[in-house]
C-alpha cells in the first residue's frame, strides 16, 4: 500500500492581504519539498454540498459565497479574508479531505497527506474564524461515518493552535473522538482540559509556551494515544499543524521535525492496529514556510513508512 497526495492548483489561488502569514508560499514550499519522494499526485475536487452540509448550515455555505467579491478582499474578521478565488480554493481544500477518506476506504492508498489550503480547524458550524471557511477535518470524518458506515473514527489535531471548530462540529457526535495538543495561552483561547465533549469523547491536552519534546511527547504518550487507543478508532485522521515548531513567528512552542516524525510513527501504529492501517492527514497551519515544508517531508516520510 502506497502514501499519495492530494493537492490542487486552485489553492494556490487564495491570496490573502500583503503581510498575512497564511501565505500561498506555504503551499509552494511545500509541494515543492514533496516533489523527490516521487508520490503519486491527485488532484482535490470541489466538495459535494452534502459533504458541506453534515458539518455547516445552508446560511453558512450562503454568507461564504456572498463575501466572495469581484476584486480585492472581503474581510470576515480581522484573520480571514475572502478573495475572488478563496470560495473555489475552501471547496477543493474540503473535497480533497472528503477525497481522501474515499482512496484510504477503497484500498488506493494506505494513507494520504491533503496539501491544500486555506485550513480547516477553527472554523466554526457557522463561523469562519482563524483563516478557516469549512471544517475540512470534521466533514471528512462524518463523511466516513455516514458515507462508508463506519462506527468509530478518531482525529488527532497536533496544531499549535487549538481546533475549536473541529471539536465544536464533532463533540456532540458520540462516534468521533477528537484529541488535541495545543499551547495555551493562545488564539483561540479554547482547548482546556475540562473541554471533554458530550460523550467524553474530547480529549484537551494543553501545554505551556516554551515546552518542547519532552512534554509534547509526554502529553502523546500519556494522554492523546492511549485515548485513541481505547477509542479503536476504524479511521484515523490527523490535522497536521505544523506551528509549534520551534522557528514558527505566531507561537512559543520548541518542536522540530524529529517530533512531527515520532508523532505521526506513533499514530501510524495505532492505525495498523486498529484501522488497517488508514490514515488521512490534512494540512492547517505553519507559518515559517521553511520548517513548514521540513516538517511536512518529514511527516509524509512517516506516513509512508
Amino acid at each position: 500500500m502506497t502514501t499519495k497526495i492530494i493537492t490542487h492548483k486552485d489553492c494556490l489561488k487564495h491570496i490573502n492581504p500583503p503581510g498575512h502569514p497564511e501565505q500561498v508560499a506555504r503551499l509552494e514550499y511545500i509541494l515543492d519539498a514533496l516533489a523527490p519522494l516521487g508520490l503519486d499526485i491527485i488532484d482535490a475536487p470541489l466538495v459535494a454540498d452534502d459533504d458541506l452540509l453534515r458539518v455547516h448550515s445552508q446560511s453558512h455555505i450562503r454568507a461564504i459565497q456572498a463575501a466572495v467579491p469581484v476584486s480585492g478582499w472581503t474581510s470576515l474578521d480581522n484573520d480571514t479574508h475572502v478573495c475572488p478565488d478563496t470560495l473555489t480554493a475552501a471547496l477543493r481544500a474540503a473535497g480533497g479531505a472528503v477525497q481522501a477518506v474515499d482512496m484510504v476506504m477503497a484500498d488506493e492508498a494506505q494513507s494520504v497527506f491533503v496539501a491544500t489550503r486555506p485550513p480547516g480547524h477553527h472554523c466554526e458550524r457557522e463561523t469562519p474564524m482563524g483563516f478557516c471557511f469549512f471544517g475540512n477535518v470534521a466533514l471528512a470524518a462524518k463523511h466516513a461515518l455516514d458515507h462508508h458506515g463506519l462506527s468509530r473514527v478518531a482525529i488527532v489535531d497536533f496544531d499549535v493552535h487549538h481546533g475549536n471548530g473541529t471539536q465544536d462540529l464533532v463533540e456532540g457526535d458520540e462516534r468521533i473522538l477528537f484529541a488535541s495538543t495545543h499551547q495555551m495561552p493562545l488564539y483561540p483561547g479554547t482547548g482546556h482540559a475540562h473541554e471533554t465533549g458530550g460523550y467524553g469523547n474530547v480529549v484537551n491536552v494543553p501545554l505551556m509556551e516554551g515546552a518542547g519534546t519532552d512534554a509534547f511527547r509526554t502529553a502523546m504518550t500519556e494522554k492523546v494515544l492511549p485515548a485513541v487507543d481505547r477509542w479503536a478508532p476504524e479511521l484515523l485522521l490527523i490535522s497536521a499543524g505544523f506551528d509549534a515548531h520551534k522557528a514558527d513567528p505566531l507561537a512559543g512552542m520548541e518542536l522540530d521535525e524529529t517530533d512531527f516524525s515520532w508523532v505521526t510513527k506513533e499514530l501510524c501504529k495505532l492505525a495498523k492496529k486498529h484501522s488497517n492501517g488508514r490514515v488521512v492527514s490534512c494540512l492547517e497551519g505553519g507559518y515559517d514556510v521553511s520548517a513548514l515544508a521540513a516538517s511536512v517531508v518529514s511527516h509524509v516520510k512517516a506516513l509512508r513508512g
